[in-house]
């Protein structure tokens, strides 16, 4: 279950650039336009970048972290993912958590763009109105010869546009997978025990990831 829901939150993320709208929204600042102005962008990148098609994880780090992740509001979804316990934390331990669990995100996730081959996105019209400033957009990834998987993004409207919060894969929400497991860590270490998992998750992830940013 836990290595079906990796490759599921894997393709979550894929989802999140690649996703081609089927229909114009009549809001031009609409979160379905964003996700279409994104996608027109880092493809053009990715059908160009033969590191990035080799799977150079520094080259897809950057273009995730530059084209990808303004989009996303990462200290919502710590909150949500520490949960209650996250009104316990310092300023300072806040700060670490959601460094840590971005760093974490981005690592674990950053070979979904090398791992682009033909899958399609059925990208579900967005109902809004333009009083909401929560808004579900719902998507399928499609590919040949497996079963389309359900992926909807939970967005909010800041004032500095449509940011996602929230990723839910087959009906399970990303933060809420994640919750178990950072409560689980608390009641052992505390916040502090959490902060030293992540970031200890983080540099073996890094380790890994070194000989074939190096290659």
């Amino acid at each position: 279950m836990r290595s079906w829901l990796s490759l599921c939150l894997r393709l979550a993320l894929l989802a999140a650039v690649l996703s081609a709208p089927t229909a114009r929204a009549a809001d031009p600042m609409g979160p379905d336009v964003l996700v279409r102005n994104v996608t027109e962008e880092v493809l053009a990148i990715v059908r160009q970048d033969k590191a990035i098609q080799s799977g150079d994880v520094g080259r897809v780090l950057g273009l995730v972290d530059e084209k990808v992740l303004p989009h996303f509001n990462f200290r919502r979804m710590t909150m949500l993912a520490v949960g209650r316990d996250w009104r316990q934390a310092s300023p300072q331990q806040q700060d670490h958590l959601v460094n840590a669990f971005r760093t974490l995100l981005v690592r674990t996730y950053s070979n979904a763009l090398t791992q682009y081959r033909d899958q399609t996105i059925d990208f579900k019209p967005a109902r809004y109105g333009e009083a909401d400033t929560t808004v579900q957009v719902r998507t399928e990834v499609r590919q040949a010869g497996a079963q389309p998987i359900a992926i909807d993004y939970t967005l909010e409207k800041t004032a500095a546009g449509w940011k996602v919060f929230d990723v839910i894969v087959a009906g399970v929400s990303l933060v809420t997978n994640y919750r178990g497991s950072f409560g689980e860590e608390i009641r052992k270490g505390g916040l502090d025990g959490l902060i030293r998992t992540l970031e200890e998750k983080n540099r073996s992830l890094e380790r890994a990831a070194a000989p074939q940013s190096r290659a």
